[in-house]
């Protein structure tokens, strides 16, 4: 029988993880708790595989997303599996999966009409985009959430901890321009101030890229600080004498100042 990507990624990728994965989970109480013979309420895989099928699926769905069991599942964290109701639909993210499952299935059949650029065809898994995150945002819609639910230190706090914890892995792009989309996101909704702040923080990790010293001048120009704009455009044209756009700002506040 044909089996759809979306499962056959679960079977192959997933394997090789169980052990891994679930250490974490080790506890006195974990004896308790077995995988069943017969899961209940798969709706997207196979309704007739057993829990042994099933456990490397769910632990490979851990390690793609960085989560718990208890992120889809109805439980508490920090509490024994068999107190856990796997089979319960109350999590909204178990449909949340088991849509990106049926999502999987679509990308499939989308792929199969694009003609391969290398010699084999791209594969579409569940970590191609998480990157061991539970939401597959990019660092600037991250940077963006937190600044709409707790303000500009909290989103600045919030890229120095996903800095710590993910530098040098794909979750994130941590080069200068997530930081620099995220200031003119403050600057196009009248933060300035906030942009500035994120501006001079990019300048301080990338003191030699042109562009996040014309972000930056940028935002002075804005704030009505023609001194310090100057200032921060004649940075970016020294570290890059091509920079044109810098080198026309930098001419009109100059030809601004002569009237």
């Amino acid at each position: 029988m044909k089996r759809s990507r979306a499962i056959r990624f679960a079977i192959r990728l997933t394997g090789i993880l169980c052990l891994v994965a679930f250490s974490p989970l080790a506890s006195d109480a974990q004896d308790t708790w077995t995988w069943p013979e017969k899961p209940k309420n798969l709706q997207v895989l196979p309704k007739d595989w057993p829990g042994s099928r099933l456990r490397p699926v769910m632990v490979g769905f851990t390690r793609a997303l960085g989560v718990r069991c208890s992120y889809c599942h109805k439980g508490e964290e920090g509490k024994p599996l068999s107190t856990y109701d796997f089979a319960s639909d109350d999590n909204p993210n178990k449909n949340r999966a088991r849509e990106m499952l049926r999502m999987l299935n679509v990308i499939e059949e989308h792929l199969k009409k694009i003609e391969p650029s290398g010699d084999k065809r791209v594969n579409m898994w569940c970590h191609t985009c998480h990157h061991g995150r539970p939401r597959p945002m990019t660092l600037d819609e991250e940077l963006s959430e937190q600044y709409r639910k707790k303000g500009l230190q909290a989103a600045l706090d919030d890229y120095a901890d996903l800095k710590k914890k993910y530098y040098g892995r794909a979750a994130f792009d941590f080069g200068e321009g997530p930081l620099n989309v995220f200031g003119y996101t403050l600057l196009e909704g009248n933060d300035t101030a906030g942009a500035i702040q994120a501006f001079k923080l990019n300048a301080e990790m990338f003191p030699d890229s042109s562009n996040v010293w014309g972000s930056l001048a940028e935002g002075y120009l804005k704030a009505g600080d023609l001194k310090k704009a100057q200032e921060n455009y004649e940075k970016a044209v020294s570290l890059d004498p091509a920079n044109q756009s810098a080198k026309e700002a930098l001419k009109k506040i100059k030809d601004s100042q002569q009237k």
